[in-house]
């Protein structure tokens, strides 16, 4: 019997991976990401986190001011070990350099969006809000499953201390004029 060959990706050089590596190591699980140098797999994610989503992609879409887009699922390249895959970004349309595009540079977000989920928590939490900081993204939001609604939790970069400060708390709706006009009904998650 064969012993079918392991993919050279599980085992990491000795100075870890860097961010321009993603794009040429073949065979790599869908929405890998590089947090520290480390590749981070995604598990499959429940319905609450892909209605979720559906929800937020759809009312920003509708939200932002031309000069912003929107994207689902996108990289960015916070620095030579650092490339997260937020569950979304608002970023200047600029930015934009093709349909072959793997990834935005921390500069051109605006914000950045991760929908908790059960095998991320200490990294959507903790870790991801701290490198999304240090790169100066400006507004960050967490989303957690309460009661099987989407709560948002609403952070803002104090520039004199490089870390996010909590700026709200929203549970059945997201008012906010920051970075741009947004209202949304949290509770719409039953629509689709």
């Amino acid at each position: 019997m064969t012993t079918p060959s392991l993919p050279g990706w599980l085992f990491p050089p000795e100075q870890g991976f860097f961010a321009q590596d993603l794009d040429h190591i073949p065979d790599l699980p869908p929405h890998t990401e590089l947090i520290d140098g480390s590749l981070v797999f995604v598990s499959p994610q429940a319905s609450f986190h892909t209605l979720t989503l559906f929800l937020l992609e759809r009312e920003l879409r509708a939200s932002v001011p031309a000069a912003l887009k929107v994207r689902r699922e996108m990289s960015v390249v916070l620095g030579p070990r650092q490339r997260p895959e937020p569950d979304l970004v608002v970023f200047h349309a600029r930015a934009v350099t093709g349909k072959t595009q793997t990834a935005f540079q921390a500069e051109d977000v605006v914000l950045a969006v991760e929908v908790v989920s059960p095998d991320s928590e200490v990294r959507d939490r903790e870790r991801k809000p701290q490198i999304y900081a240090r790169a100066g993204i400006q507004h960050f939001w967490r989303v957690e499953n309460v009661s099987g609604y989407p709560t948002v939790y609403v952070y803002e970069l104090d520039p004199a201390t490089q870390a996010y400060v909590p700026t709200g708390i929203y549970h059945a709706k997201l008012q906010l004029l920051v970075p741009f006009s947004i209202d949304i009904d949290l509770t719409e998650i039953d629509a689709f």
